[in-house]
């Protein structure tokens, strides 16, 4: 099959999203030692990355509306080249304090990539469930070959040289993106951006019943992934008992898991349904969570390691749903904001779930973000026996 430029952007887009999330999860690897050096608490750490992804989804929509004004590249190429200098700046962070501003800095420049990308792909292709997972894959790409890497520099040379994997990664991509992507032409070059945040437009898209009810899905699933991306090797050493460099590789093969089938999961949805795909998702990652709980044993980790990476990459279900829902002219600015909205919310997940182990421990952390996935799957099951048309 010939090569098209599409196909130069997606992949691109693909390998933007790769080294804007390497930036982020470098971190969780190295939290039991970050958390040494700094004499702080998994609640405290918990803060600082529900700080970055708080800052993440927060600049989804400004993102959109930046996008709709000076078109996709140059925000793209902000993201990539800021993942690169905030990670160079955490890992030179001296005290805990600017550890946090350095993590909330590059969530926010970091999330500008998304929704962008996203609007760019829904631009260039028509099955967009498809491309969208294609470009979902890369994050769990990144969580693939970031963690065990970053766990095993970090145990031999400290957390400073394993966050500043991030840079590396980001720099060569930056160049890439900025030599072979073509400028877009903007949606809207001459608007306001004022117009674009006016509350009314703002809570009139949010109201729409079929975009409210994904976004409580979204809520939920988004609680869970945040909390598992900052707190699952933390759970395997702490719970499970587990090596800092066997929980990196454990790690690693949850987004293995991920970016093999997120582009299946986005197939899936395209071909039998939004929901049907999103519910399977939610069953999977639920009994995968139960087994890591409660099953000990390799065997255990295995089987919980494809369904959780399997069903938490529900994304590639959910999201298409709501550019089914958005005209052509809402997609860069709602898409961003209904990211913003789910996502900021969501990021409670890293704060909350390391409290709950300070307080109950790891296991009933963990017990209630199956929990969480569940309810998920019961709204979606209600949605459809009542005929509510959500």
């Amino acid at each position: 099959m010939r090569w098209r430029y599409r196909d130069t952007v997606l992949a691109l887009c693909t390998l933007a999203f790769f080294a804007t999330m390497v930036g982020r999860l470098v971190i969780s690897p190295v939290v039991p030692i970050i958390i040494d050096e700094f004499a702080v608490s998994n609640s405290v750490v918990g803060v600082a990355l529900t700080g970055m992804w708080m800052a993440y989804f927060a600049s989804q929509f400004p993102s959109g509306i930046l996008a709709d004004r000076f078109g996709e590249r140059p925000i793209i190429l902000v993201a990539i080249g800021g993942t690169a200098v905030a990670s160079v700046f955490l890992a030179l962070a001296p005290v805990f304090a600017l550890f946090v501003v350095g993590t909330v800095v590059l969530g926010g420049v970091a999330g500008l990539h998304y929704s962008v990308a996203t609007t760019l792909l829904t631009r260039t292709y028509d099955e967009i469930g498809t491309a969208i997972g294609v470009h979902n894959s890369g994050g769990p790409a990144a969580g693939l070959i970031a963690p065990p890497i970053a766990a095993w520099i970090g145990v031999r040379y400290g957390w400073r040289p394993a966050v500043a994997i991030g840079a590396a990664m980001a720099v060569p991509v930056f160049v890439l993106f900025a030599w072979r992507v073509r400028p877009t032409e903007p949606r809207r070059p001459d608007q306001p951006m004022s117009e674009r945040l006016q509350l009314e437009a703002v809570l009139e898209l949010l109201s729409r019943p079929q975009i409210a009810f994904p976004i409580c899905l979204a809520i939920a699933g988004a609680f869970v992934w945040q909390a598992t991306a900052s707190f699952l090797p933390t759970f395997l050493v702490e719970h499970r008992g587990q090596s800092t460099e066997l929980a990196g590789l454990v790690f690693g093969g949850y987004f293995v898991v991920q970016a093999i089938t997120q582009v299946g999961v986005g197939a899936a949805s395209d071909r039998y349904g939004r929901d049907v795909a999103t519910a399977g998702c939610m069953v999977l990652a639920a009994a995968g969570f139960a087994l890591l709980i409660a099953v000990p044993g390799t065997v255990a980790i295995v089987a919980a390691v494809l369904l959780v990476g399997t069903g938490l990459g529900w994304g590639a279900a959910l999201l298409p749903r709501f550019m089914d829902v958005l005209s052509e002219t809402e997609r860069g600015a709602g898409f961003g904001l209904i990211r913003t909205v789910y996502g900021f919310i969501g990021a409670l997940g890293s704060v909350a779930t390391g409290l709950l182990a300070d307080l109950f421990g790891w296991g009933f952390a963990f017990g209630v973000l199956a929990g969480l996935l569940v309810l998920v799957f019961v709204a979606l099951v209600a949605n459809w026996v009542l005929s509510l048309g959500y």
